[in-house]
This record gives C-alpha cells, sequence and structure tokens, in this order.
C-alpha cells in the first residue's frame, strides 16, 4: 500500500500597492486618485503607484517624466519609508501570531510556512483569509495571498487574484497549473530571458516542460537546471525567517543635477550621515565602501573600495568616499549619489529548522 504523499503548506503575502496603499489611507484626499510614490513631473523614478495609476500604464521603476505624460492628472507623493517600516511591522506581528517560520522579502511580502501553526489550523487557505482580513481590520490595507505546496508556485498564485483576493494551487494541481501558466508569469524569468524562450518556441509550462534537462543547460546555464525541476513543481527551498543582511545603503536622486565635486561632497556628508545612523542603529559595520554616481544621461557607475578593518563611523566612511570620488574624473553632470557599506560583520546564523510535512 502507496503511503499518502506529504506537503508542506506555504503562504505568500503580497500586499496591495502598498507605499500608494498607505499614503491614500493617511490623506483621504488620494482615495480613488491615480498616485505615484517617488518621481515628479520633470525627474525622479516612481517607487510605487496607485491601481488607479496603474490603469494608465504607470508603473514602479519608470521615470516621473514618463508617469505625467501616461497619466497627466497623477500625483505625486513623496515616500516617507519610516512610516512603510512602521505599518510593515505591524503586519509581521499578525504573521507571527500563526508561526515563527517567516520570511521577509520586502516590506510589502513574506513567505509564511504554516504546516505547523499556533492556530492548530489545518488549513493553509482559511489562515491565509484569516490573516487578510486581520490586515484589514487592524491595519486598514488589504492584501492578496498564494497558497501552495512550495514557495515558487505560492509566489505566482499570490498574483493570480490582485487585489484583495487569493488563489490555492493543490498539490494535485499543481502540474496542470504551471503547464497552463504563461512564460513570463514564471517567478524568476524576467524580460531578457522571456524574449530568449519566445525565439525557442517556449511560450507557456508546457512547453517548457517538453524541453530536455540539457536543452535548458545548454541555453540557460544553471538557471535552466531551476526552470526545468520548478516547471515539474519541484521547488524544496525552506522558508528561512533570518535574511542575513549583505549591505546597507542609502542614496539621493537631486532636483537639479551636480557638476561640481565640491557640490557632491556637500550631498555625500549628508548621505554618509543617514548610512551611519542606520549603521548604528543595527550595530553592524563593514570592511567595502561603494560609492554609487548616476549622470544625467541615466548611466550608471560604482566605485568601491575593501578596507582591512571594518568601519560604521561617518568620517572613514567619508574618507574613503572622498578617494573615490576623485578616483577619476566625472564624465557627466550628476542626478544621483549614493553609498553603501557592504562585506559586513554580521555572520550568517545558519539554523536548523525542521519542518515536518503533513498533507496538504
Amino acid at each position: 500500500m502507496s503511503e499518502t504523499p506529504t506537503y508542506r503548506k506555504i503562504i505568500h503575502i503580497d500586499m496591495d500597492a502598498f507605499y500608494a496603499s498607505v499614503e491614500q489611507m493617511d490623506n483621504p484626499s488620494l482615495r480613488g486618485k491615480p498616485v505615484a510614490v517617488g518621481g515628479s513631473e520633470n525627474r525622479g523614478v516612481v517607487s510605487a503607484a496607485s491601481y488607479e495609476a496603474r490603469k494608465f500604464g504607470v508603473r514602479s521603476a519608470i521615470s516621473g517624466v514618463l508617469a505625467k505624460k501616461y497619466c497627466p492628472h497623477i500625483i505625486f507623493v513623496r515616500p516617507r519609508f519610516d512610516r512603510y517600516k512602521e505599518i510593515s511591522s505591524k503586519i509581521h506581528k499578525i504573521f507571527h501570531d500563526y508561526t515563527d517560520l517567516v520570511e521577509p522579502l520586502s516590506l510589502d511580502e513574506a513567505y509564511l510556512d504554516v504546516t505547523q501553526n499556533k492556530k492548530g489550523n489545518p488549513s493553509a487557505s482559511l489562515i491565509a483569509q484569516e490573516i487578510r482580513q486581520r490586515i484589514l481590520n487592524e491595519v486598514g490595507l488589504t492584501a492578496s495571498a498564494g497558497i501552495s505546496v512550495n514557495k515558487f508556485v505560492a509566489k505566482i498564485a499570490s498574483d493570480y487574484n490582485k487585489p484583495n483576493g487569493q488563489k490555492t494551487v493543490n498539490p494535485d494541481e499543481v502540474e496542470s497549473f504551471l503547464e497552463d501558466l504563461p512564460i513570463r508569469k514564471f517567478y524568476g524569468v524576467g524580460k531578457v530571458t522571456t524574449e530568449k524562450m519566445y525565439q525557442l518556441g517556449i511560450f507557456t509550462g508546457t512547453d517548457l516542460k517538453a524541453r530536455s534537462l540539457d536543452f535548458l543547460e545548454k541555453h540557460f546555464g544553471k538557471s535552466g537546471v531551476f526552470y526545468y525541476h520548478v516547471v515539474r513543481g519541484i521547488h524544496n527551498s525552506e522558508v528561512k525567517p533570518s535574511r542575513t543582511t549583505k549591505s546597507v545603503a542609502a542614496e539621493h536622486t537631486f532636483d537639479v543635477n551636480l557638476s561640481s565635486e565640491i557640490f557632491m561632497l556637500e550631498q555625500l556628508e549628508r548621505i554618509a550621515t543617514s548610512l551611519e545612523k542606520r549603521l548604528k542603529r543595527h550595530t553592524i559595520s563593514g570592511k567595502t565602501v561603494t560609492l554609487k554616481i548616476k549622470y544625467s544621461d541615466f548611466t550608471q557607475q560604482t566605485r568601491s573600495k575593501t578596507l582591512p578593518y571594518f568601519i560604521s563611523d561617518k568620517s572613514l566612511i567619508m574618507e574613503t568616499v572622498e578617494e573615490l570620488l576623485y578616483q577619476e574624473k566625472m564624465k557627466d553632470s550628476v542626478r544621483l549619489l549614493g553609498i553603501s557599506l557592504s562585506n559586513l560583520n554580521t555572520e550568517e546564523k545558519k539554523a536548523v529548522v525542521v519542518q515536518l510535512k503533513f498533507t496538504f
């Protein structure tokens, strides 16, 4: 007699247009209107767009100029990251009422492993529904969820019924769900890879599944192995509660382009002050200082130096930044400057997590 297969129960929670939704919640005059967080009609990049703005084609990462062109009546709002962190903290406290196996991906999304959970609820779908309702009642925002046997499928499913919806892909539905999925919807398949797959005649999960492992390795290298397995519903990555910080950064986009190194140093001092505060708050130091420069033509350059010792003080950071700034001549006026510290003193602590698996 064959054993009943065992599966993990994974939920992916994704807040709906998080930054823009927080702004609309805090400012009722913005509700129902197209809002872009970040950017402006003259410059800058959009960090997030409300659903009202998305109808016009406004998306995160496009320029404010383009956003204004797509939607002439768009309202630009300056981002308030401290507020977003505050709200995110409240949401994560709700997650931890159900499980300690919570892996944050960003302020607005996380994976939860509820195979075993604090409520003793055998239904991952009902848990997701309850969490979404609590976020709405206690925070005032809507969230969407994907529920399935692994992180890959749950991530894709959470986008299925957005906004304010959820989708469960049961164990016996995983392969057919992935077979029917357009290849551009596969998590981890970006624009460039999608175009390459189209050229190879791969448009859906079914097309991908029909390709051999050798074929996918030949055309996509190590990623080919990943594609081969995930389209078959095989993705064994566990939900990891602790994500190690690999770098800490601060940057600023200027209203007027800078053309003098003297003015740049003044701004870098301010950026370094902000970076130092973050480092001190989390007792982090690092050895590698990187200066990020974005020019007026949007080309980007990074210059790095690794020191033989850990630093976190603004004075030591600026000493290295100044050296990097004068390392070579600027090729154009500058619209953005940033400083990051990596090669940190945060050693990764590998916790052994035993995840018991039960019938879904």
